[in-house]
């Protein structure tokens, strides 16, 4: 066996650091999510408008996962028995006038800018990325029977929430050494421990776990039916179509959630109608944008 070059214990040192540095965060129970201010301004300056109405609200709160998901966080705090799942549910429990005035003390407050322009990168590329795969998740729900296609919006909003706590942390750190490949390693040891913690103490419905835990389990077969971990993974195959990374993946017409979705029916001509539903659909709302 080779002995590991300096260089090698150099980065392992890096990436250890980044990892042992959150996990202690992970301890401490310190897991605040910040929003980033792409979209954060233009949300919170499109809600105040005199114009903007439940549906508007509504819309624009699925152009950022963060603030969504303190919404429902905030929901799930008030004292009711239902646990609410959607964006919808959030706003009927709080109310347009208090989540207008939440989302704009909460964009105040917790926007984060990141320093090293490489975490800055790689949290817009997610922030896309989750945006990308809810809409796709929506239009999957709206062709499933049985689905809510709100829920299924928040699924694909959230399934990778638990790498933005360590894209911060990464950012915190500012060693020189710390690569991308050490940050792929935390993302890749942690971001569901963290997402479901995350799940958990605020509240979200017991199966968003699953959601998170499964996502990228492309030949999961659980049951006949369907279920919201079926959308999310196979919105998230939807969103890499066209991409070079979609040579790496599996075919979708082999996959046992592709073809419990919208009642079988799936096939080559519906995916490219539904990635072209998405875009425009994610246009369409950041026209809302002031």
């Amino acid at each position: 066996m080779n002995n590991p070059t300096q260089q090698d214990k150099t980065e392992s040192l890096a990436g250890n650091r980044l990892y042992t540095d959150f996990y202690k965060l992970i301890l401490s129970e310190v897991l605040e999510l910040p929003t980033i201010p792409e979209f954060a301004d233009k949300i919170r300056n499109t809600i105040n408008q005199r114009n903007a109405n439940r549906s508007i609200v509504n819309s624009v709160l699925q152009l950022d996962p963060v603030i969504t998901a303190q919404l429902i966080r905030k929901a799930n705090c008030l004292p009711q028995d239902k646990e609410i799942a959607c964006c919808s549910g959030a706003l009927t429990r709080i109310g347009v006038k208090g989540t207008k005035k939440f989302i704009s003390e909460f964009t105040k407050t917790s926007v984060f800018t990141a320093e090293s322009p490489l975490i800055a990168r790689r949290l817009r590329k997610l922030w896309k990325h989750s945006i990308y795969v809810a809409a796709i998740s929506a239009i999957l729900a709206q062709k499933t029977p049985g689905f809510n296609p709100d829920r299924a919006m928040l699924a694909g909003l959230v399934h990778n929430i638990g790498i933005i706590p360590i894209l911060v942390v990464a950012d915190q750190i500012q060693d020189p050494l710390l690569s991308a490949e050490d940050i792929d390693y935390s993302i890749k040891m942690l971001k569901i421990e963290i997402g479901i913690k995350i799940m958990r103490e605020w509240g979200f419905p017991s199966d968003f776990k699953n959601i998170i835990s499964q996502s990228g389990e492309w030949y999961l077969d659980i049951a006949n039916q369907p279920d919201y971990t079926d959308i999310v993974n196979i919105a998230q195959l939807h969103s890499y179509i066209g991409t070079p990374k979609m040579k790496d993946l599996p075919k979708l017409d082999e996959l046992p959630g592709y073809k419990k979705l919208a009642a079988g029916q799936l096939n080559a001509e519906t995916s490219i109608d539904i990635i072209e539903s998405a875009k425009q659909e994610i246009q369409h709302i950041q026209s809302l944008l002031a």
